[in-house]
């Protein structure tokens, strides 16, 4: 009778799982994988998979361009519309300040562990000793303690000669940590040494030793960031996680660093942190810093999603160089600029990006530095900026062949630079040109780079997505594509 039970059971559980298996007369039907319709990202556009000629297709021997575009195809992606924004970068820097004032008003240090003490159950009986929770929400009337107060003053900095209250960039320090799932797939950094040769003729050494290096940082004594590459034998898939500490609040000294004997100083106290600068992209970010907010952006969506779903949302990431040229140019070979015209003006004589039009005139465009995100038309993609106001960042590291040596689908050449490689091997890829470049340095053919730890007044970024499974939305696509 149990046996009976048994089998009965086991089918009523194969029947309840994936498709019915009634009346499918011993086919093979397949199992389909739980449904997940990916959301629309907000503030993204989808480009669609295409392919396009990378690279210039016209010799230009005044600037140095040499015709030798490469045929190459990208699969589909989310695109910010627009550059990331001052608005949207401080909300990054005030949730790393908020995460360092909970930790201080729950540390005793700081006065705060009366704040997250648990004294009663849910029925109001008395917990002894009390439990300490810092997830506890702060009920709104209470004031704070003179304690609690020092803790949330601790993350500011005070001009000791102007008297100027302002946040601590010091103290804005962002830690993360990152899979390399690529690492962990290449054959020869399999665990098993059997799995490293296919070829059945060698005999694997099962002694073999295979060195690995991997990211780790940490914070000294003296409260200074250590960032290191270590080189060691592999010895467990941990090897493959690599760790970052980065200090994510942006240069506020590039306008006056980036330009000698002129009068920025005003940009420089007020461009970050006026709500007049709100919707102006934000500058002074290195590569290092815009790729521990994207990694940030992740995590922070990934709060709000089921979290049966969390590990099939797709990570934000800088744009590859391949990406970001074919989004410029609307997936069209033919487009010099992100817009059909040949030159930087539309048939009415108006500029169509923000740039330096002549020899010392930055304002004949309408504006003498940066301009607000989409203050000019958006290509046939949908996307702002893609030429001028300000460079942006790839996740490409920079060689002179470029292209060539990448591959034809999806090409992105990649490394990461240990702390001990000579500087010229840090550099990464910079596409777009900016509001101080000429008209050529916008051509969405043109490539450029800047070194991964340097911020710039005129460098900022966006994010993109890979796009998986379906969506509900409509796709912005080129004509004929």
């Amino acid at each position: 009778m149990k046996k009976l039970i048994i089998i009965a059971s086991t089918a009523i559980l194969l029947v309840s799982c994936g498709r019915s298996l009634s009346g499918d007369g011993g086919e093979l039907t397949g199992v389909s994988a739980p449904n997940w319709s990916e959301p629309s990202p907000h503030g993204m556009v989808l480009i669609k998979r295409g392919s396009f000629e990378m690279g210039p297709t016209e010799q230009d021997s005044l600037w140095g361009n040499y015709q030798n575009p490469k045929g190459v195809s990208i699969d589909a992606f989310w695109m910010d519309e627009t550059e990331i924004t001052n608005a949207q970068y401080r909300q990054f820097v005030y949730w790393v300040r908020d995460s360092i004032i909970r930790e201080r008003l729950f540390d005793p240090a700081y006065g705060g562990n009366d704040l997250f003490k648990i004294t009663e159950d849910k029925n109001g009986d008395p917990i002894d000793p009390p439990i300490l929770d810092w997830r506890r929400p702060i009920p709104s009337e209470r004031r704070a303690s003179e304690d609690e107060l020092n803790a949330i003053k601790s993350v500011n900095w005070t001009n000791p000669i102007t008297g100027e209250i302002k946040l601590d960039p010091k103290q804005m320090i962002y830690r993360y940590s990152v899979f390399d799932a690529t690492g962990y797939a290449l054959r020869r950094n399999r665990l098993d040494p059997a799995d490293r040769v296919k070829n059945t003729d060698i005999v694997v050494d099962p002694d073999e030793v295979v060195m690995i290096s991997k990211d780790t940082a940490y914070i000294n004594e003296d409260g200074v960031i250590i960032s290191e590459t270590i080189t060691r034998p592999l010895s467990s898939i941990w090897d493959f996680l690599n760790t970052y500490i980065v200090n994510i609040y942006p240069d506020e000294t590039v306008w006056v660093n980036d330009f000698n004997n002129a009068n920025n100083e005003t940009y420089m106290r007020l461009y970050f942190n006026h709500p007049g600068y709100n919707d102006y992209p934000v500058v002074g970010v290195s590569w290092e810093q815009a790729t521990a907010f994207c990694h940030w952006r992740t995590e922070y969506l990934k709060r709000s999603v089921d979290p049966n779903f969390r590990n099939s949302i797709e990570p934000y990431r800088l744009p590859t160089e391949a990406e970001f040229e074919y989004a410029a140019r609307s997936g069209k070979t033919e487009n010099s600029y992100p817009w059909k015209a040949q030159g930087v003006t539309s048939e009415k004589d108006c500029f169509l990006a923000n740039f330096k039009p002549g020899d010392g005139n930055y304002t004949k465009d309408g504006h003498l530095i940066t301009a607000k995100v989409a203050s000019y038309s958006p290509n046939e993609f949908g996307l702002y900026d893609m030429a001028g106001n300000v460079a942006e960042w790839t996740s490409t590291a920079f060689l002179e062949s470029g292209p060539e040596i990448m591959s034809d689908m999806n090409p992105e050449y990649r490394y990461n630079a240990a702390k001990e490689d000579p500087y010229a091997m840090k550099k990464k890829a910079v596409r777009g040109g900016s509001w101080k470049d000429p008209a050529h340095f916008i051509r969405s053919d043109v490539r450029s780079f800047e070194y991964q730890n340097e911020q710039r007044s005129y460098i900022g970024f966006r994010c993109v997505r890979t796009q998986v499974g379906f969506s509900k939305v409509k796709t912005k696509s080129a004509k004929g594509k």
